[in-house]
């Protein structure tokens, strides 16, 4: 698994919250159940089971259940107010839910200890849950929001002032009229200075881990994560500002197979040297459907050889892919003849190769062994080695990313694959009989499918490239990768339809990676529906064939922004240290920081 991806991997933890209404009637339940247990565990016996239960849930009820549905509204409306990002209301008021069911498991906890040891230690425990959950609030506001240390300070007092509060009055009024005076400061001075001690702990953590974005690119962590947050809950694009401050403008190249009939262009083959990430919608990660659709004819958009290092950094850039293909396509000549599909193969590496005009395309797959994304100088490499041993000016190379496992590895230089894949290069014989083509297309977006299944906008895109009277199928998922062994499945299902020979591909895209899994290859779930659907897809495109002529083409893309060797590199490199660095930190920093809270407040003060 590429570290790109494992990073993107982390979008598993963005998770579809409760609506607002649930969580408010959480709260009421879940807080009166919590009173009444409290009050059925009490030191102190009152009047009977059933009064308790009642009383103790209406205690409960307004103690933190209340307060906490108060504090969820007014914690929105001050982020809100104070320009602050991501927190809707049922955001806020989830967070107050669990806060509130934190707070009331510990000052349950102290109920039992109290009953145990015959010592009323219910106070110290709940007070020490309000700063659990001050903490709590105020790290999450601070990391997700994008407000200053300050703001979220604030803000995470309001839900632990507003209980306790209301559990001074409540028992001020109802319970004992003599709570007041030195208990009342006792209290007071006992929170605020714990809440102190935890909290500088927090922002002492937060401010370890920053340095190194900080330093090393010039970028907030915080700002980082709180964007990434707003782009899994909104689409928000917002992330790309951050991009851009850490870009690096490259050069690469475009390749591409032109198929013209009598009403002009019928069919574009286009195999980019970039690479449609990093995830979501940020990017290029809908690069393959995107730069499809800025063409009126069916448009196959592949996956060439590159990395996560050629991530555009905006969905602004594919433009410049768009005007480098035109650009091509201006220049391109024309011939009627074309050669048969032959495969070739050399250890784990296997190709596809197919001669057009003055040009060929080579569909390279490691299936059924389990590889990543073909690195750029890679296929810089085996483009330069197939011209040379095959005397043509265009080699379009297809790394079809068909066979995954969360083990694959890029395929860099150095690299045994890279060797295999010069030495099947060189296997291929350059003089093949050449016939008139004809070419037959079908596109579908797969609608009973989504990203769930590893579907992307595009769905399938469908070929079939008849030469000779041999029928081969290009068959191109709009997905990211495919789950090993489904390649071959596919190819099985579709003996029958009168194809002789079919190759399946992916396009990479990352727009499926927003979901469960930071890898969301197609083939994991609705194998047959899936199937049915290539079957499909070769029927209507056997009945579109029409005879075409074919042209090939390389452009140069220049000054593409994307994240750069160097920058991506980088950025895995110290979200990886940082990570690393934060099991041992973290733990200790905070842990250390209760441990003092909890010493005070059960010890200290008065």
């Amino acid at each position: 698994m590429s570290s790109m991806s494992s990073v993107a991997g982390l979008s598993k933890y963005i998770t579809t919250l409760p609506k607002t209404k649930f969580s408010i009637i959480g709260m009421l339940i879940i807080s009166f159940l919590m009173g009444s247990t409290y009050y059925l565990i009490d030191l102190i016996p009152n009047h009977g089971i059933i009064e308790d239960f009642i009383m103790g849930g209406l205690f409960g009820l307004f103690v933190i259940g209340i307060s906490s549905i108060m504090s969820g509204a007014l914690n929105q409306q001050v982020i809100s107010a104070l320009h602050g990002i991501n927190l809707k209301i049922k955001h806020s008021m989830f967070l107050s839910a669990l806060s509130m069911v934190f707070l009331g498991v510990i000052s349950l906890l102290g109920c039992v200890i109290s009953r145990a040891i015959n010592v009323d230690v219910f106070v110290n425990f709940a007070i020490f849950g309000c700063v659990l959950i001050y903490g709590f609030n105020t790290l999450v506001f601070w990391a997700t929001s994008k407000v200053r240390f300050s703001v979220a300070a604030i803000t995470g007092l309001i839900q632990p002032v507003l209980i306790l509060s209301m559990y001074i009055l409540i028992t001020f009024l109802f319970i004992d009229t003599s709570f007041m005076g030195s208990v009342l400061i006792q209290i007071i001075f006992k929170a605020l200075v714990a809440a102190i001690i935890f909290v500088m702990a927090i922002y002492a953590f937060i401010k370890i881990i920053a340095s190194p974005f900080k330093k090393n690119l010039g970028i907030g962590v915080l700002d980082l994560l709180s964007l990434f947050i707003k782009h899994m809950n909104e689409g928000s694009n917002s992330l790309e500002t951050i991009f851009e401050n850490m870009s690096e403008a490259i050069d690469t190249i475009v390749t591409f197979v032109s198929f013209k009939s009598e009403n002009g262009i019928k069919a574009l083959f286009i195999s980019p040297s970039v690479h449609p990430g990093p995830l979501g919608d940020i990017g290029g990660s809908n690069m393959p459907t995107i730069l499809a659709n800025k063409f009126n004819h069916f448009t196959m958009v592949a996956h060439g050889p590159s990395t996560h290092d050629f991530n555009p950094i905006a969905v602004s850039e594919i433009d410049k892919i768009e005007e480098s293909v035109k650009r091509g396509l201006e220049k391109i000549e024309y011939d009627s003849q074309g050669s048969k599909f032959i495969r070739y193969s050399c250890e784990k590496a296997n190709i596809g190769v197919q001669f057009f005009n003055e040009g060929m395309v080579i569909l390279s797959t490691f299936a059924p062994e389990a590889v990543d994304d073909i690195e750029f100088g890679v296929g810089l490499t085996m483009m330069a080695q197939s011209r040379n041993h095959c005397n043509v000016n265009t080699s379009v190379i297809v790394d079809c990313h068909n066979s995954f496992t969360p083990e694959s590895g890029e395929v860099l230089p150095g690299n045994a694959e890279v060797f295999q894949l010069i030495d099947v290069i060189d296997s291929i014989d350059p003089k093949q009989e050449t016939y008139d083509i004809k070419v037959g297309c079908y596109e579908d977006n797969m609608n009973t499918l989504d990203k769930q299944e590893g579907i992307g906008e595009s769905g399938i895109k469908t070929m079939i490239i008849d030469v000779g009277g041999q029928k081969t199928a290009y068959i191109l998922f709009d997905a990211n990768n495919m789950e090993i062994g489904f390649r071959q499945e596919i190819i099985d299902a579709v003996d029958d339809l009168g194809i002789d020979e079919i190759e399946v591909m992916t396009t990479d895209t990352h727009t499926v990676n927003t979901l469960s899994r930071g890898y969301n290859p197609i083939g994991i779930a609705k194998r047959p529906e899936i199937i049915e659907y290539v079957r499909l897809s070769i029927k209507e495109a056997l009945n579109d064939l029409e005879k075409v002529e074919v042209g090939t083409g390389t452009e140069k893309i220049r000054n593409l922004n994307t994240f750069g060797p160097k920058n991506s590199t980088e950025l895995i490199s110290t979200i990886s240290s940082v990570v690393a660095v934060s099991k041992i930190i973290a733990p200790v920093l905070l842990i250390t920081a209760l441990l003092i809270a909890f010493i005070w407040i059960f010890f200290g003060g008065f």
